[in-house]
């Protein structure tokens, strides 16, 4: 007679076949098991840790209306729509969506759910696990507000807090498609400051910063609508960018913007157009065609910026209408 004493080679057979065993492992982990007859839509088992989790007692999770109801709104209809229909087809799935705790929060939830067929190939029965997402979802936000930071600061200039180069190019390849579209002037106001260098040998750099800065901040208030973009297209060079903006609307907003620089009174005695900082400013418009690249409308405006420093500085310059 064999010693019942001495351990066994391989598993223990009654594991394979006792049902306790199986609910004691299932109910065990943090996953919560559940199963749902196809022909019913019932629930026949759910995890008595579906109450720990969410507050419902494991009893009122009687039909799959329970489920859809406890989920959050904006999940809810495609959540149902694709599982429903991933089941219908036998195709094992799996969905995340915010689940309704009984005290009225949300939690995130990762539903599995493989699909059971009968002999005949029909669906018969979905079983599957819910886990607990919410620390992962929380993770995946923050790297995605991290991403977008990271983002911004790309577009952003690290001296003056207006966009870069890299934000202007961006703007205008979208504001001139845009207007290509709706047939829609598009202007551009390309602003130097006058005899910077000198000013930089004047008062020295730190000095030079803080006067780009300021001069960022008055052109920023001085455009004001919410499509408007102002750039620092490089050096002493600032850009902006008018959508929807005929070329007397685009010339009143560059003789704001020189007029709000010229009361800020910022003292360059090494000008020599005037005591104070000064700016000259090239203006274009233009209602974009098929044929004609932004860049060489850029070109053109800064054609008309160069003429405006040529012819004394201090001024502005407009191209040839084109609204």
């Amino acid at each position: 007679m064999p010693d019942s004493s001495q351990p066994h080679d391989g598993p223990d057979p009654t594991l394979a076949t006792d049902p306790a065993v199986y609910k004691t492992l299932l109910e065990s982990t943090r996953a919560i098991p559940w199963r749902i007859d196809w022909a019913t839509a019932t629930f026949s088992y759910i995890g008595p840790q579906i109450e720990e989790l969410l507050g419902w007692e494991p009893s009122s999770w009687k039909t799959v209306e329970d489920w859809a109801t406890r989920m959050h709104p904006d999940e809810r209809a495609w959540a149902v729509d694709f599982c429903v229909a991933q089941s219908r087809a036998g195709v094992d799935h799996e969905a995340d969506y915010r689940a309704l705790t009984k005290d009225g929060r949300y939690v995130w939830i990762r539903d599995v759910v493989h699909v059971v067929r009968d002999e005949q190939g029909e669906v018969e029965a979905l079983v599957g696990f819910m886990f607990d997402i919410s620390e992962r979802k929380k993770t995946e936000q923050k790297l995605l507000e991290l991403q977008r930071e990271l983002e911004r600061l790309s577009f952003k200039d690290g001296l003056t807090g207006v966009g870069n180069r890299r934000h202007f190019e961006s703007v205008l390849e979208r504001e001139w498609h845009q207007a290509r579209e709706s047939r829609r002037p598009l202007s551009v106001v390309m602003i130097d400051i006058d005899y910077f260098k000198q000013y930089n040998d004047r008062y020295g750099h730190v000095a030079g910063d803080d006067c780009l800065r300021r001069v960022g901040r008055l052109l920023d208030t001085a455009t004001g609508r919410p499509r408007d973009f102002l750039g620092r297209f490089g050096g002493e060079e600032f850009v902006l960018v008018l959508p929807d903006t005929d070329a007397d609307a685009a010339l009143r907003v560059a003789e704001c913007c020189r007029d709000a620089i010229a009361a800020e009174a910022i003292p360059h005695s090494a000008s020599p157009v005037a005591g104070v900082l000064t700016v000259s400013m090239g203006v274009g418009t233009r209602i974009p065609d098929d044929n004609e690249p932004p860049l060489s409308f850029i070109a053109e405006v800064d054609r008309s910026l160069y003429l405006a420093k040529q012819q004394g500085r201090n001024r502005i310059v407009a191209g040839k209408r084109a609204d």
